[in-house]
């Protein structure tokens, strides 16, 4: 396995987290629906010494690299500094005048997967 061509997994981790990341809305149809709790990843992994740098762990690529001997199983689990509440109220703060659009289209994403009986109310 080239080193060149190798992702190491600390690379790997912060592109994930960064890929991850809410962005702000740009207009009002940009409003989040979903928030990521947590994120695990299963890899399989190459350990080496190197010499300068102590070991580095690189990913494996997809059916490749490395005897069965040397390759690791590793589970990584991701989750964000704050919850769901701070984030909302961070959202609130930040963008007052879209938060009443987060709610009403969270609520109706969610409730479109409530089956209605006739004649019954939701609430």
């Amino acid at each position: 396995m080239s080193n060149e061509n190798s992702i190491g997994l600390a690379e790997l981790i912060e592109q994930v987290k960064q890929e991850l990341l809410t962005q702000a809305p740009d207009s009002e149809t940009d409003i989040p629906i979903f928030a990521v709790d947590s994120v695990e990843l299963e890899l399989q992994v190459t350990v080496k010494k190197e010499r300068k740098e102590g070991i580095k762990i690189y990913v494996l690529e997809m059916g490749g690299g490395g005897s069965r001997d040397d390759v690791q199983k590793v589970k990584v689990k991701l989750s964000p500094l704050l919850n769901k509440e701070q984030l909302l109220a961070i959202y609130k703060k930040r963008y007052p005048e879209h938060f009443k659009d987060l709610l009403i289209n969270s609520s109706d994403a969610i409730l479109k997967e409530v089956p209605q009986h006739p004649g019954e109310s939701q609430f």
